[in-house]
């Protein structure tokens, strides 16, 4: 007898159950009181209560289902308190599905998970759990399925990763660690041929493992665990608990997410990413394994290998992996580097060790042209002090009966200086009171404990040596911060050397803490880390591109990103097949009247819910530095598939929000109200910016709505670089290596200076102009260049002239030659003119700004050759997709020729690839022609001839005696 339960009646109600376990010396096990015996061993409640402490969590609403909290056996407690999970164990008796049975295979073990998942959240409003606790989610099927097990563990794979891209908000918020279901394989007249057992764990990348469950014969307890696709044996110990709860607590104390678990969470972004791109009729399959990665840690030469550790056995703050994503853009695959900070190991801190793992890792990007993504939560550079010495150092007092006096050096008796290894300590030897002591120049603390991983300066040389390398990272290949947690000093130097910035909103970027700054002021000014880095500050201000609400969010917002950049930083941007037909007709129209330019990028609804689709593909459009230089809106886009940069205007009036600074009690928040269509400081930044994301790493062609009257010149915005933002523009542009085109919009103009800053003859390599049939360009608006080029005098010439009464009046006064004239004065007839000028003075001012709008047109423009071709807004769509094509296709080409000879200039490699491509100016056709046409003979060719002058060149190079000798 290991066991005996006792039943009590208590009719009407529900019989009570009390259980005695032998092994608890025929104790009670509280933890199961009130339970069925039967489900003590199906929920796996004894497999629990030998590693954790259970505390019961009564009542739960589903009469199948008990809830624990599990407090960890033998486990340190920590600073944030022993680790502590919440179990939601729940099983079932009915099960039916079949192989053919997809939705069933969805349906069925969803609403049984998502019944756990209630429970968890219903938990959590016990005082005794809150939010803290990580938890665990065990359901048990405890029917049986009678279908091959390869069928069923395909089923359970599936669905688990539906389930988990599906509700990965839910389970990150319940803090779900670990889904474990088991389902019984067999049939009634075979009875139950095997137990499977599949995990989802956030610490393996949310990849399912699977098993099968073999008993042990006696207590009926799972004993081992075999693999299901090898049988192969996987030992005693459950294969799957999860051991990480201490790490993740702190890192979830920290507000931000244990740094392994962003791989699973990459994997669940994932499988949304291509369930949205099948709705959307996207054709490529879905492959079979979306996700990868294997950690990059330092060998024993100091460089990065691979390895494919546990999660956790990391002994440095850092941790780099390489990851392999299959995404819609590149099914195949494409890799990355992640480098992510280890809250929980020293706070995330930098020390030699990290810098070091960092430094390498962002060159193993650069080196091989890389996506480099940094999740960052850290609290700075490592500080610290020499522990050991503090219980042995001395003071030598200037007056031992005084010690207010003060003292004259710190020092060590001979006894503990000689304890020390040698290099902990600068010392000269002195004496005091007769007796030998070392007294102390420096500490070095080296052989120390304490000062292993870097205590000051040396920490200080490494933050120097990461933000060189970010910085030489941003030049060279694509680079993306996310701020999951606080990022502390050198860390939030790091997100801004790195430019682009995805901040959660409880991530703040600080230099340092507020409570140390309320130290220097001398009062209790600042209240929170947010009031100094938080997104109220970084997303205005330019740091910040995206804010997102968690760590999922951010994930999504991660490979949203990633969605626009090419595989390396040496390829052209992907280009996904076309799910919004290239050559429909634009809906959406812009007009004079101000609008929001976002209905002209990605579509909007009519009043009366008409679908009015924008310039872009439909749910492409992604706008990032939302919050910072309003009057510019600047994000990426797809066109046709085609990733593209896009800058377009607000027409709009906005405001710029300026706070109060809390340390000066007098300051006060300024609002700055900004007009549409003009270039503030802050906007011409904004832009500069954008083009130079665009340009590194991203290689994205970029569209450029023009719609600018110019540029703000006022005394407040001269000083606030005005004129130094709006000439970085020109040095992006100058710089730019992709195709840029630039297009008026109807009801769009571009005037004065923001046309010069943007005119094609910047960069007449990679630029076009355009302009609608209905949009303007000039240096002055039509009523300014009246006022100065078409005066009041020279309209009234124009109204004697036109006006039929005006005529008959001059006819009159000229024909009068005296005082009267037909009984009427001379002056009477000057005042009948007059008021005639003055009525008309309104329509003909109308005529002159007519008259100069004319100017201003395309038709002057295109004559003029200032931009290559007016365009219809409707069809401008369709015109742009197909000159984007032929330009990358010539993009890629000319690069293909330049590194086949390195001596041919741009002009040069660009007059070959144009005789290469048949179909003149139809870029349709020349893309046509392309598709089925490949260059690799003609770069070739060139190769060849560039490989055989160089050696002609390096031949007569060669005294004449030794020629012969060079040849073959």
């Amino acid at each position: 007898v290991r066991k005996f339960s006792l039943m009590m009646a208590q009719a009407p109600h529900v019989p009570r159950y009390a259980t005695f376990p032998q092994e608890g010396n025929w104790a009670e096990l509280e933890s199961c009181r009130d339970m069925r015996p039967t489900y003590q061993h199906l929920l796996e409640i004894a497999r629990l209560d030998k590693e954790y402490e259970l505390k019961r969590i009564v009542p739960t609403v589903g009469r199948s289902s008990q809830v624990f909290l599990g407090t960890k056996r033998g486990e340190a407690k920590g600073k944030q308190g022993p680790p502590r999970t919440v179990f939601a164990h729940t099983i079932t008796h009915s099960l039916k599905m079949s192989a053919d049975d997809a939705e069933g295979w969805m349906d069925w073990p969803e609403s049984l998970v998502l019944s756990a998942a209630d429970e968890l959240e219903r938990a959590r409003l016990n005082a005794d759990i809150g939010s803290k606790p990580n938890s665990y989610i065990f359901t048990h099927f405890n029917s049986l399925v009678d279908l091959e097990p390869s069928v069923v563990v395909e089923r359970l794979e599936s669905f688990m990763n539906r389930f988990v891209a599906k509700h990965g908000n839910r389970l990150q918020k319940s803090k779900v660690d670990e889904i474990v279901v088991k389902l019984g394989i067999g049939s009634v007249s075979r009875g139950r041929t095997h137990t499977l057992r599949l995990t989802a764990s956030s610490m393996t990348g949310n990849k399912t493992t699977s098993c099968f469950e073999q008993v042990d014969s006696l207590t009926g307890r799972p004993a081992r665990w075999l693999d299901t696709r090898t049988g192969g044996d996987l030992g005693k110990e459950d294969p799957v608990v999860g051991r990480m709860q201490v790490k993740r607590s702190t890192a979830r104390a920290a507000g931000s997410t244990y740094a392994p678990e962003f791989l699973g969470m990459i994997k669940v972004e994932l499988i949304k990413k291509w369930s949205v791109y099948r709705q959307a009729g996207g054709k490529a399959e879905v492959p079979a394994n979306l996700f990868s990665s294997v950690e990059l840690v330092r060998g024993t030469d100091g460089e990065l290998e691979e390895s494919r550790r546990l999660p956790g056995q990391n002994s440095v703050g850092v941790l780099a992996w390489r990851c392999t994503l299959a995404t819609p853009e590149y099914p195949g695959g494409r890799d990355i580097v992640l480098i992510a900070n280890d809250v929980t190991f020293e706070a995330g801190s930098f020390g030699v060790a990290e810098d070091e793992v960092f430094q390498k890792a962002s060159e193993y990007a650069r080196k091989r042209g890389l996506p480099r993504i940094h999740i960052a939560c850290n609290s700075g550079a490592r500080v610290g002090l020499a522990e050991e010495l503090k219980e042995f150092v001395k003071a030598k007092w200037s007056d031992p009966s005084d010690p207010s006096k003060g003292f004259d050096f710190l020092y060590l008796d001979a006894a503990d200086y000689n304890r020390f290894p040698e290099g902990t300590v600068v010392a000269r030897e002195t004496t005091v009171e007769g007796k030998k002591v070392f007294a102390l120049d420096a500490i070095i603390g080296e052989g120390l404990k304490s000062t292993a991983g870097g205590i000051g300066v040396e920490n200080l040389k490494g933050s120097g040596l990461i933000a060189g390398e970010t910085a030489r990272a941003y030049n060279e290949v694509f680079t993306l911060s996310y701020v999951t947690g606080r990022s502390v000093g050198i860390g939030a130097y790091l997100n801004r050397l790195g430019q682009r910035v995805i901040q959660m909103v409880n991530g703040p970027m600080i230099l340092t803490g507020f409570g140390a700054l309320n130290k220097l002021l001398g009062k209790n000014v600042y209240t929170s880390q947010d009031q100094l880095g938080g997104p109220q500050v970084m997303v205005p201000n330019g740091v910040t591109h995206k804010l997102v609400q968690s760590d999922q969010e951010g994930v999504g917002a991660i490979l949203d990103w990633l969605s626009f950049t090419p595989k390396t930083a040496w390829d052209c941007s992907p280009v996904l097949d076309a799910l919004d037909p290239p050559e429909r007709e634009v809906g959406f129209l812009p007009s004079k009247v101000p609008y929001d330019p976002r209905h002209m990028l990605a579509g909007t609804r009519s009043p009366d819910g008409e679908w009015l689709s924008g310039f872009f593909d439909e749910g492409s459009f992604q706008e990032y530095l939302e919050g910072w230089g309003r009057s510019v809106i600047v994000g990426r886009a797809k066109l046709g598939g085609v990733p593209m940069g896009v800058i377009a205007v607000e027409t709009r009036n906005v405001e710029r929000r300026v706070p109060a600074a809390p340390a000066t009690p007098a300051s006060q928040e300024v609002i700055e109200p900004q007009a549409g269509q003009v270039w503030f400081p802050d906007s011409a930044h904004k832009t500069a910016t954008a083009l130079r994301d665009f340009n590194r790493g991203e290689n994205l062609p970029v569209m450029i709505f023009a719609n600018w009257r110019g540029f703000s010149g006022g005394t407040r915005d001269m000083y606030q670089e005005v004129l130094k933002f709006g000439a970085q523009i020109v040095d992006a542009l100058v710089d730019y290596k992709h195709p840029v085109f630039v297009y008026i919009p109807p009801g769009g103009e571009l005037r004065g200076g923001s046309w010069v800053v943007i005119d094609p003859t910047i960069n007449p390599s990679q630029m076009e102009m355009y302009a609608d049939v209905d949009s303007r360009g000039g240096i002055l608006e039509p009523a300014g260049i009246v006022e100065v080029k078409f005066r009041k005098p020279q309209q009234v010439e124009l109204m004697h002239r036109l006006d039929p009464e005006l005529q008959s009046l001059d006819a009159l006064l000229e024909s009068s030659g005296a005082a009267e004239v037909g009984g009427a004065d001379a002056a009477d007839i000057e005042g009948k003119i007059l008021a005639r000028e003055a009525k008309l003075a309104p329509i003909y001012t109308q005529i002159a700004c007519e008259f100069a709008d004319l100017h201003d047109r395309t038709g002057r423009m295109e004559a003029k050759g200032v931009i290559r071709k007016g365009l219809q807004w409707r069809k401008a769509r369709a015109y742009f997709y197909w000159r984007v094509r032929r330009r990358l296709l010539e993009h890629e080409a000319i690069r293909r020729v330049q590194e086949a000879d390195g001596e041919l200039s741009e002009a040069g490699a660009k007059a070959l690839v144009a005789g290469w491509m048949p179909g003149g100016d139809d870029d349709k056709a020349v893309v046509a022609a392309a598709a089925g046409a490949s260059l690799d003979a003609q770069v070739e060719a060139v190769r060849v001839e560039a490989l055989k002058r160089r050696l002609k060149s390096l031949y007569v190079q060669l005294p004449e005696g030794e020629r012969a000798s060079a040849q073959p």
